[in-house]
């Protein structure tokens, strides 16, 4: 049976880290990071995600800021709200939760928050900076992919990595990544002609589709590192990932569990990045 990665108990470690980090910031510098999230509409899950990312940031001796909008809000007035929390010294990141509604391109938005603040680093001076390896922002969900693989003492270098999903989000930044880990990497998607075949090879798998219990015990190398980013339903409406846990743990050697795997581990990058942005604040 595979070894179970506690996202939990390690995003707890991360988030310690980053409270004492966040005190001496304060005796040293007197500055407090500050993260500004902005929810647009009333979708239940952005709600929670908006809910946990206020409550780590008191965890952690953050200062938040939480704007909720009206779903018809005019993409004008979400820019203008950017703009002004761009030039706000109190606010060291700013995340606006996506998706956004229809009638606002997602584009702009992202474009319009300053790279210096954009602690989800979708911005493109920012994802140009992670192809180069010269970043100050990592995606939160690749970065706390990284320290979860981390946690086993596997190194990446020299393995053979395989990413299932090539999203802007997940799949493409986790696979630079591995690269810069010195992993020998391979991105799989839809038009991928035999997923099996190349899931096989991997002593490092990680699996990012939406699509519930894709990966089955049949398609995972014994001994492998799994990591499950994502988060579904069954078929009775239960939580589970896009790896068959119940399968798959009976062949790799680590395996995220969902939930409690990577999901603990997005926010603390998160608050990772927003301490990051806020420190930067202090060198200038």
């Amino acid at each position: 049976m595979a070894t179970i990665i506690d996202g939990k108990a390690i995003a707890a470690q991360v988030r310690e880290r980053i409270k004492k980090d966040t005190q001496r910031l304060l005796s040293l510098s007197g500055i407090v990071p500050g993260l500004a999230v902005i929810l647009v509409g009333n979708d239940p899950a952005s709600k929670i995600y908006v809910r946990n990312k206020k409550s780590a940031c008191e965890d952690v001796g953050f200062k938040s800021f939480e704007y909720l909008l009206p779903p018809e809000t005019p993409e004008a007035v979400l820019v203008d709200l950017i703009e002004k929390l761009n030039k706000d010294p109190e606010v060291h990141g700013i995340l606006c939760q996506l998706p956004l509604p229809k009638h606002i391109d997602e584009k702009s938005v992202i474009q319009a928050i300053s790279p210096l603040k954009d602690v989800d680093a979708f911005h493109p001076v920012n994802v140009g900076k992670i192809m180069t390896g010269e970043y100050s922002f990592l995606p939160c969900t690749p970065a706390g992919v990284m320290e979860l693989i981390t946690s086993t003492g596997i190194e990446v270098e020299g393995k053979k990595c395989v990413v299932v999903g090539r999203s802007n989000i997940v799949g493409k930044p986790m696979a630079m990544l591995l690269l810069h880990s010195n992993g020998t990497v391979t991105i799989c998607h839809s038009k991928t002609p035999d997923l099996k075949k190349e899931c096989l090879e991997a002593d490092i798998l990680v699996v990012a589709t939406g699509r519930a219990k894709m990966i089955t015990g049949d398609m995972v190398k014994p001994g492998a590192v799994v990591i499950d980013v994502g988060m579904d339903r069954d078929e009775n409406g239960r939580l589970c990932g896009d790896v068959d846990f119940e399968e798959v743990s009976k062949v790799a050697g680590y395996i995220t569990p969902v939930p409690g795997g990577v999901g603990p581990m997005t926010i603390a990058m998160l608050m990772k990045n927003t301490y990051t942005a806020a420190k930067l604040t202090v060198v200038k």
